[in-house]
């Protein structure tokens, strides 16, 4: 606890930002107004954010267990890691999904992917296939942060290239590959209309 909430602001005085007693009257109304304001909306956005996060784990526990359920009916037992999952209502007009979201880095062997791809590019000169030099830069090209783009990397697996140092370059990428975590998120959605197109039930507060 720091010493600002350790200290005891007796009756009659306010704690300025310096942690220095100040006679109420010394306070500017506009002061006390403004003081009163912030207060009043971050005790809001506590109590906001304390529901979320009770929402939030309701959420996740009442779709797994459904998840299991529907499973029982097929005397079927759902177990290991927990996926993506889509719920609608009976009238299709609402939508929850359950999202999870892997982080993925790449270890030492993106480098020999790169070599690898490299000796590809140097024989492809002459202008031969300059898309896939223009793909393969991309996707190497660190963001604002000086991290690999991680889908750019693993979308040039997708290209149908017979190269036998571009597939083993392809199979270090693959290999290359490593979990470190992952993030669950729970998504609202009701339907537009009659239409097949959802919006968002936003729980963000800068999307509302």
């Amino acid at each position: 606890m720091s010493d600002k909430q350790q200290t005891a602001v007796p009756e009659g005085f306010w704690l300025d930002a310096q942690g220095r007693l100040v006679p109420e009257s010394m306070v500017k109304p506009i002061d006390q107004e403004r003081d009163r304001l912030v207060k009043q909306l971050v005790d809001r956005a506590s109590k906001l954010s304390t529901e979320l996060a009770d929402f939030k784990a309701v959420a996740f526990g009442d779709i797994e267990a459904f998840v299991e359920l529907s499973a029982e009916q097929y005397s079927a037992k759902v177990g290991g890691k927990k996926g993506n999952v889509t719920l609608y209502s009976y009238d299709g007009r609402f939508k929850i999904q359950r999202a999870v979201q892997e982080s993925i880095v790449f270890d030492e062997r993106l480098q020999a992917a790169r070599a690898l791809i490299d000796d590809c590019l140097r024989d492809w000169t002459q202008g031969a296939r300059p898309e896939v030099v223009t793909l393969v830069n991309d996707a190497f090209r660190t963001d604002t942060k000086g991290e690999i783009r991680t889908a750019r990397v693993l979308a040039l697996r997708r290209l149908e290239i017979r190269d036998e140092r571009w597939q083993r370059a392809m199979t270090a990428i693959g290999e290359a590959c490593q979990v470190i975590g992952s993030k669950s998120y729970i998504r609202v959605y009701e339907r537009i209309g009659d239409s097949d197109q959802y919006k968002a039930i936003s729980l963000d507060i800068a999307g509302v």
